[in-house]
């Protein structure tokens, strides 16, 4: 892919859950700009793989719930790349389950790597980003934190959070830093192949204006323009990636 954001070229961008679905697809796309990428996984063999499979790619074994482990993964970003420039706080983790069986365990769970992942991250960057007064940083969220969804409670809350601490932190450093969430409602990732039947896909992807899951790749494309000069007027805001499932109630055999 020929760059398309010429300001890209030479950035130092970090993006956790980098080994898979939407996080390596969006290291892809920043490699192909000309970015220079870290990524944080905490799954070693998928964070190998990746490395061994794209060029120029380097990675770090990070749990983005830990303040330790984050704190010690930019450190190796400062050895790496000297800093950073860009963040795509994208890790997550989804648990489908009845609200009442839900275990306290499991809820931390989700929201030690949903949301106090995205405190940790962001915090570490900006410490940096401040220095030179220049940074962007983006969250990966979801339309499951605009809108009810039932049997993902703790899912839907994390990301409803998310989408709050953007808008918290675009306001506390703007106008050097610029801070966006990014809605992508249903994307054909790994976690969603694995949560999700034949059957079950099928039937979302019927209730779906565009009548299809998103690809990683397109989700990606979002964050390079978000990350990219041609956004440069946009903070503070979510950003829905959905093929119309929140515009409205999707009448599919409607006759026009």
């Amino acid at each position: 892919m020929c760059p398309v954001y010429k300001d890209l070229r030479g950035k130092r961008v970090v993006i956790t859950g980098g080994a898979s679905g939407i996080g390596l697809a969006t290291a892809k796309r920043f490699l192909s700009e000309g970015s220079n990428v870290v990524i944080f996984d905490w799954n070693e063999a998928a964070l190998k793989k990746a490395i061994e499979e794209n060029d120029g790619l380097q990675g770090v074994k990070v749990d983005v719930g830990n303040p330790e482990d984050v704190k010690r993964g930019f450190q190796e970003v400062d050895r790496i790349m000297g800093g950073i420039d860009i963040l795509i706080s994208n890790a997550g983790i989804s648990r489908r389950r009845p609200f009442l069986e839900i275990d306290y365990k499991e809820w931390r769970e989700v929201l030690r790597v949903n949301l106090d992942g995205m405190f940790l991250c962001s915090k570490e960057a900006i410490k940096r980003m401040k220095e030179q007064k220049y940074g962007v940083i983006l969250f990966t969220a979801s339309t499951n934190g605009l809108e009810g969804h039932p049997l993902y409670a703790s899912y839907n809350a994390s990301k409803a959070g998310v989408i709050l601490l953007a808008k918290t932190l675009a306001l506390e450093f703007a106008p050097w830093l610029r801070v966006n969430a990014v809605c992508p409602g249903y994307v054909l990732t790994p976690m969603q192949r694995a949560e999700y039947t034949d059957e079950m896909l099928r039937k979302v992807n019927s209730e779906i204006p565009m009548n299809r899951h998103a690809t990683p790749e397109e989700v990606a494309a979002l964050f390079a323009f978000l990350a990219s000069e041609e956004s440069s007027y946009i903070t503070g805001t979510c950003v829905i990636i959905d093929g119309g499932e929140t515009a409205g109630q999707y009448i599919k055999d409607l006759k026009i």
